[in-house]
């Protein structure tokens, strides 16, 4: 069982920057892939990030590549989002997840509770 606590959210202005953290329970973590979604208001879930156990490989959504990047340190069982150049359209709840499939909510085992990000223009 893997528990994962998002962290780092917040109000910020267009064009500001953010890191967001998911901190995770368990030995296993570094057996884990890892991705970040989020949800905005009368929004489906998004795929934004994923990253490979190892950290090796990364993905993203097409509307953050290039302005968002993900790691992760398994000796400290975190996955890190750092967000740059926001805008307004990524106003969203962010969670993290664990154990799933490239970019395929529906196969992630574990989920956090979500941190909010709004960005004002």
């Amino acid at each position: 069982q893997v528990q994962l606590v998002e962290s780092g959210g917040g109000l910020v202005l267009a064009g500001d920057s953010l890191r967001l953290s998911c901190a995770a329970s368990g030995r296993t973590f570094s057996s884990y892939a890892v991705a970040w979604f989020r949800r905005a208001p009368g929004n489906e879930r998004e795929f934004v990030a994923g990253i490979s156990q190892l950290g090796r490989t990364t993905y993203y959504g097409d509307s953050v590549k290039g302005r968002f990047t993900i790691s992760r340190d398994n000796a400290k069982n975190t996955v890190y989002l750092q967000m740059n150049s926001l805008k307004p359209e990524d106003t969203a709840v962010y969670y993290c997840a664990a154990n799933g499939l490239l970019r395929i909510k529906a196969s992630y085992n574990y989920w956090g509770q979500g941190t909010q990000v709004t960005v004002s223009s």
